[in-house]
């Protein structure tokens, strides 16, 4: 890693002008190599990064945790926030003030307390900033929209190091299209987003053994269809699991299927509604119970080390007996490959619903979602990223118009691009044009 010409810039710091990163990323898959590598404080470092890079003719990429890295930083600037992590809680406005690096832990930990929940994921070990400005579904999206629908204010630094402090009244267009059109248009260093009233939930995972994978996926379609609202995720995944030894005896190195499920109105009538679920065959392990809403990692129970990845997705219109099987004839448990997580998660609800203020948020229109996920070893990271788009292509006849953005994994501009329609594309473009006219913002998810 170089840091040619980067003395000003150390000097205008109040953070740190690093020779390597001071943290593993979540996704260590994609080599890091930028000509300069910033550990932002606040804002002001942020911006004077942005303007080195517009002086060195160099593009900028953000990192809060490194769960949504997608593509290599070569050459350019690479901004660190993981600093940047103060949280603020207003309980009477049910609002979190979260900065660039915030993970969704400490947001949760924050709002706990008051009997409230941030719009988080399926684990609180990702950040907060980059999940929104994609959507971002979690635990309690169905009930209650995407994350991306709670935001309420936005800072930015533009491509001429311009800090706009961003909402509904100050700039609609672009307020539109931040919420959905992730790091394209400059990098949002904090955002003010509103809280949901939960202090509790039904929830957890259902494991069953992989010779009742078809059993469980087609019994899954069929009661998924008419959730009500309440169910604010559930989702089903075939998993792959390594022989680790915190892992449950009967889970260890073993092909699963998990149900994943939470429930906001109460135990009893949550455990009614998963009932034909938990009798479709005999559990491996239940772990569905009452639980406070900050336990809620224990539902999805995502890994938590780093590991190198590559993943995809698509939204569904619908899950049939047919794309079942589609799904199973390339990734069920008949396949030994690197393909550890295999997963389609209901949508709708709230999802599908535009929020009072609309938004640039993606997938909207899909039921499902489908997220694969495949390990990048040096043996198996020349076969993952085909692997990857068979399993995407094996639903291709049941794909919805748009897909989830946080979900499509590594992707060319074009690809981008055609999550939204003509019209929404050619008002994120005039958006992007405006505040980022060289194209210095986006990393792996470039709109170009």
């Amino acid at each position: 890693m170089t840091t040619l010409g980067s003395d000003e810039l150390s000097a205008v710091l109040e953070g740190r002008l690093l020779t390597e990163p001071d943290f593993e990323p979540f996704n260590p898959a994609f080599p890091l190599r930028p000509a300069a590598l910033v550990s932002a404080a606040h804002t002001a470092d942020v911006t004077a990064a942005v303007l080195w890079a517009a002086r060195h003719g160099k593009r900028v990429a953000v990192m809060a945790t490194g769960h949504g890295l997608n593509a290599p930083v070569e050459d350019g600037v690479l901004i660190t926030t993981e600093r940047m992590a103060d949280v603020r809680i207003d309980s009477d406005a049910r609002t979190a003030t979260v900065q660039a690096g915030t993970r969704w832990s400490q947001v949760l930990e924050a709002a706990a307390p008051h009997g409230l929940a941030p719009m988080n994921g399926s684990s609180c070990a990702v950040g907060a900033v980059g999940y929104t400005l994609g959507g971002g579904s979690g635990p309690l999206s169905r009930a209650y929209g995407f994350a991306a629908d709670h935001v309420r204010r936005a800072r930015l630094v533009d491509a001429e190091g311009t800090v706009h402090d961003v909402d509904a009244d100050s700039d609609p267009e672009l307020f539109w299209a931040l919420r959905g059109g992730k790091g394209n248009f400059g990098i949002v260093t904090e955002l003010e987003i509103g809280l949901m009233p939960v202090a509790r939930l039904y929830g957890g995972s259902v494991f069953y053994p992989g010779a009742a994978a078809r059993d469980v996926l087609h019994a899954f379609a069929e009661w998924s269809a008419d959730l009500p609202e309440q169910v604010s995720t559930t989702s089903v995944a075939m998993l792959r699991l390594p022989p680790l030894p915190e892992l449950p005896e009967p889970l260890r190195g073993q092909f699963v299927v998990q149900l994943r499920y939470a429930h906001l109105d109460g135990a009893e009538p949550g455990a009614a509604l998963l009932e034909p679920l938990r009798t479709v065959a005999a559990p491996l392990v239940d772990t569905v119970r009452d639980i406070p809403y900050a336990a809620v990692d224990s539902i999805h129970q995502d890994p938590t080390d780093p590991m190198p990845f590559w993943d995809g997705g698509a939204g569904l219109t619908g899950l049939s007996a047919a794309a079942i099987d589609a799904l199973l004839e390339v990734a069920g448990p008949g396949w030994d490959i690197p393909v550890p997580l295999v997963e389609v998660r209901l949508q709708g609800g709230a999802m599908a619903r535009p929020p009072a203020i609309p938004n640039a948020v993606s997938g909207r229109d899909a039921a499902y979602a489908l997220s694969t996920v495949g390990l990048m070893t040096a043996e198996t990271a020349p076969v993952v990223p085909g692997l990857i788009d068979g399993i995407v292509a094996a639903v291709a006849p049941w794909r919805a118009a748009s897909d989830p953005f946080n979900f499509i994994g590594p992707a060319t501009p074009d690809r981008v691009a055609g999550l939204w329609s003509e019209q929404d594309r050619a008002r994120l473009l005039a958006v992007k044009r405006r505040l980022d006219p060289a194209g210095m913002f986006g990393a792996g998810h470039t709109l170009a």
